[in-house]
């Protein structure tokens, strides 16, 4: 246990990425990203990438990973986190990870459960008992094939019960059958779970002006040449989705970019929740000061 990871979580613009820079520059050691998007190649300005000075400074992974014609998922993610770490730890006593894409986090710091694949002939058969939105069907089902897991669910979520039921016509094993096989996911280095937040008011702001910066170094331009690909699942992101309006001329482009700070607003109050309810790290509050913070920081690192 000689080796330490410093998770810096928290919402999008607060500050996560000025303060890994300069832990990392100061520890001497690489920035692992908890960004799903920051993962592709084709999307550089909307997702807030590190800047070359800064990837040139600081050895980055999971940036530029993978192509947005691709799924890359959260199983993915925690897989290739864990081979970095091999990596990273065989050279250095030290590793941070930094990013807001709760479920990521989670992924790596939990693990995933294992559920089988879905077949075909599930797919049809619950699609079938949720047609017309019948989420009565779906909950009756439920409790008759999965009394625990109905007890504990959230009824009103039809993602859930939905998933639960293909689970079950897939393997003729109940959903609540596979959660009793987790597996407590065990690191043999230390953690150190953080995360920022600021005041609302701040944080909004900070949001605002980082949009109308990244229209100004060519997030348009960048959007416009994926124009072919914006059915994937990968653009289907916060930024993008309102610059494809714009470009189809269904907007202006200052209605855009209002959306687009509406949006952001959303997304970060969601991760302050997320942050909140879901995860076990330590709240730091932002102080307007990477330099200042680090040395709080440093001062949590094993001696």
């Amino acid at each position: 246990m000689d080796k330490t990871l410093v998770i810096i979580g928290g919402p999008t613009a607060v500050g996560k990425s000025s303060l890994s820079m300069a832990l990392a520059t100061e520890l001497g050691c690489p920035i692992i990203s908890a960004d799903s998007r920051q993962v592709y190649k084709e999307m550089s300005i909307g997702t807030a990438k590190p800047s070359k000075i800064d990837l040139n400074t600081v050895r980055h992974y999971c940036i530029d990973i993978a192509s947005i014609q691709e799924i890359y998922s959260a199983g993915k993610y925690e897989a290739d986190v864990d081979a970095a770490l091999l990596d990273i730890f065989s050279e250095s006593d030290y590793a941070i990870m930094c990013g807001g894409t709760g479920l990521y986090i989670q992924a790596f710091l939990n693990g995933l459960d294992k559920f089988p694949d879905i077949t075909a002939e599930a797919r049809d058969i619950v699609k079938e008992l949720s047609s017309g939105d019948n989420l009565r069907l779906l909950q009756e089902k439920l409790k008759e094939v999965d009394l625990p897991y109905y007890e504990s669910v959230d009824l009103g979520n039809v993602r859930r019960l939905t998933r639960a039921l293909e689970v079950y016509y897939s393997s003729e094993q109940p959903y609540s059958y596979w959660l009793e096989k987790r597996v407590e996911k065990r690191h043999n280095y230390n953690i150190i779970q953080l995360w920022l937040n600021t005041d609302r008011e701040a944080l909004y702001q900070r949001i605002n002006e980082r949009t109308h910066l990244m229209i100004a170094d060519g997030w348009i331009h960048e959007v416009r040449s994926l124009l072919p690909h914006r059915k994937l699942r990968a653009m289907d992101t916060v930024g993008y989705k309102e610059i494809f309006k714009y470009l189809d001329g269904n907007i202006t482009e200052e209605e855009a970019i209002k959306e687009i700070q509406k949006q952001t607003r959303r997304y970060a109050k969601r991760q302050v929740t997320w942050f909140s309810n879901q995860y076990k790290g330590e709240l730091l509050t932002y102080q307007g000061s990477a330099l200042t913070m680090k040395q709080d920081v440093l001062a949590m690192l094993p001696k």
